[in-house]
């Protein structure tokens, strides 16, 4: 009987480990957090020239950044694909679009739409993206799988996600609430019943997963 007991503890032991914490969407930052998305040390944290590269984007993509805030990836991804190519730049909080707009302008910066959706849609033309950078954003989406669907659709047959994510893993971004943290068997859990699968796991950032996922063919 203790043998029995012993080997169910152990393998309850083994699933609980197996199985990724369970997950509440954290809640969604606002305009008054804008300025986060805006500091100075935002470009050594991220490295979006290093981004940009590992995405591969060349004049005349078409890409979205989802959860675009600001728009300080957008901007840069915008001169990217420029001159023939555009970004999406999608966000639900239209206060978020007016600041977009405004840096736009100010940095005279070409091939960005502006784009209002919604929490279980991105307002994306189907079947047109090459790319879909979702940059902090992904833990916010407090209706997955609906977004997941029409992130989906919205690509091209040879479309693909940049996810980048602070670690929930190790102590690189402890300085971030758990909340806004998530790991790889996280982000997984969630994608791969999606029919999303794991391209490539790029780990040069400092705090930061960055993913490339695409839909299973």
């Amino acid at each position: 009987m203790k043998l029995l007991a012993l080997g169910l503890l152990t393998t309850l032991l083994a699933q609980a480990a197996a199985t990724p914490p369970t997950r509440s969407p954290a809640r969604v930052m606002t305009v008054h957090g804008a300025s986060w998305l805006e500091r100075e040390s935002r470009e050594a944290e991220q490295r979006p020239s290093e981004v940009i590269r590992a995405m591969g984007l060349k004049d005349g993509d078409l890409v979205a950044d989802l959860g675009c805030g600001t728009g300080w990836f957008a901007r840069r991804m915008a001169r990217a694909v420029a001159p023939r190519g555009k970004v999406y730049a999608v966000d639900i909080q239209p206060e978020m679009l007016d600041l977009l707009r405004g840096y736009v302008a100010a940095e005279a910066v070409s091939g960005v739409e502006a784009v209002l959706g919604t929490e279980t849609d991105p307002r994306l033309p189907p079947g047109s993206l090459d790319w879909i950078l979702m940059v902090d954003v992904y833990h916010e989406f407090q209706k997955p799988e609906a977004m997941l669907e029409a992130i989906r659709r919205s690509l091209k047959p040879t479309g693909k996600v940049a996810l980048i994510e602070y670690r929930l893993e190790g102590d690189t971004a402890l300085h971030i609430l758990t909340e806004h943290r998530m790991s790889v068997e996280q982000v997984l859990a969630e994608w791969s019943p999606a029919g999303f699968r794991l391209m490539r796991q790029l780990d040069f950032l400092p705090t930061q997963h960055f993913l490339v996922l695409e839909p299973g063919r």
